[in-house]
């Protein structure tokens, strides 16, 4: 079974659903039910056009759910609009898709949290851990989202903003390594650069081709990280990179700067040292300035606090996380690395076995846990 194709074809079958009529959330159960369905009887004897026979399957299951409810009334409208026969259409909805989602009745929140649930196929744990709230409150965030969608036929569109930001929490969880979407939100990013002329846009395109350059060095060949310092640059991707900056220099030309843009710019700073001690640190942290004046983020305030350690040493970098709440995902991780840049072992070792123990994957924890124990070996206690 091709888990792979049915991933990419869910979008487009549910977009479908959704422009003849079909109720959000029904559709999207219907849709389920259908990938259910090929999981059981495609092994046997895969269809020749996947995305037409979902379609029929997920409709059928759409109009077997409303014979049960009040949608009844309406049924004999609904089949009559049912796909004719033969092979689907082959455009891609999934982009349009993630606009219909951003429905103007949604907070940009909710329709974030939606659209990554629906369309993005993410679970709610891990949309939970993007936002830094509990997985019980985004479960109560979808659902209530899926209600206020209920019903509405989607005559208008989302905004830019909330698309660009569904597509940048797509490609953190690919870039992540726990899910595979990091090409595909690339995929679509380009589609929508290629069709709106904005700014931001195009600074997350870059910001994306930037990230995704790194990818082939950014883990060992036993799965283990290997942190930004140690990655061997000569296995970087130069063509995503050359393209990323062009796109990054365009954008900043217009003088509209965004949080992508910013982001982009500290990206491609990275990108364009030849070695980890060449790095523009300096540069690095002033771009963290523009990007915590953009967005008042707590996360973007303890990357800085990073940059500041690198640029102005760590005793200025420990200063910069004052102030910041030490529950923020990986605080532990920055601070134990600034201690150990301090010379703080003992404290250093101690923060990287906590950090460890509070890591969002697998090779993060065991990441965190070598580098403690590297200090526990020093003789640290």
């Amino acid at each position: 079974m091709d888990e792979i194709l049915l991933r990419r074809l869910t979008p487009g079958v549910l977009g479908i659903l959704v422009r003849r009529g079909a109720d959000f959330a029904a559709a999207e159960d219907a849709v389920q039910d259908a990938l259910v369905e090929a999981v059981r009887v495609w092994p046997a004897g895969p269809p020749r056009d996947p995305k037409g026979w979902l379609v029929t399957v997920a409709w059928r299951r759409y109009l077997d759910a409303t014979r049960a409810d009040a949608a009844r009334r309406r049924r004999e409208g609904l089949v009559g609009e049912e796909p004719a026969p033969g092979p689907a259409s082959a455009v891609d909805d999934t982009l349009q898709l993630y606009f219909l989602c951003a429905h103007p009745s949604l907070t940009p929140s909710s329709a974030v949290a939606l659209t990554l649930r629906a369309v993005g196929g993410l679970t709610t744990r891990q949309i939970a851990r993007a936002y830094l709230v509990p997985e019980a409150t985004m479960a109560q965030r979808i659902s209530r989202a899926k209600r206020t969608v209920s019903g509405v036929r989607f005559a208008r569109s989302g905004d830019v903003g909330t698309v660009l930001r569904v597509l940048y929490l797509v490609f953190n969880e690919g870039y992540s390594g726990d899910v595979d979407l990091a090409a595909e939100a690339i995929r679509l990013t380009r589609q929508l650069a290629a069709s709106i002329d904005h700014p931001e846009v195009a600074g997350l395109l870059a910001l994306m081709l930037l990230h995704h350059a790194r990818h082939a060095s950014r883990t060992a060949s036993d799965g283990s990280l290997v942190p930004l310092a140690e990655q061997d640059r000569g296995r970087w991707d130069t063509e995503s990179i050359a393209e990323g900056v062009e796109i990054l220099q365009k954008a900043l030309a217009r003088d509209r700067l965004g949080e992508f843009q910013a982001q982009a710019a500290i990206a491609a700073l990275h990108a364009d040292a030849p070695t980890a001690g060449e790095t523009d640190w300096v540069q690095i942290v002033e771009w963290y300035d523009e990007l915590a004046r953009l967005t008042d983020s707590p996360v973007v305030r303890l990357n800085r606090a990073v940059a500041v350690g690198e640029a102005d040493g760590a005793r200025a970098g420990l200063a910069a996380l004052v102030g910041l709440d030490d529950s923020l995902p990986r605080y532990a991780a920055v601070s134990a690395y600034l201690h150990e840049r301090e010379g703080d072992l003992t404290a250093a070792a101690r923060l990287y076995a906590e950090a460890a123990q509070k890591a969002p994957s697998l090779a993060e924890r065991d990441h965190l846990t070598r580098e403690a124990a590297r200090l526990h070996a020093r003789g640290c206690h």
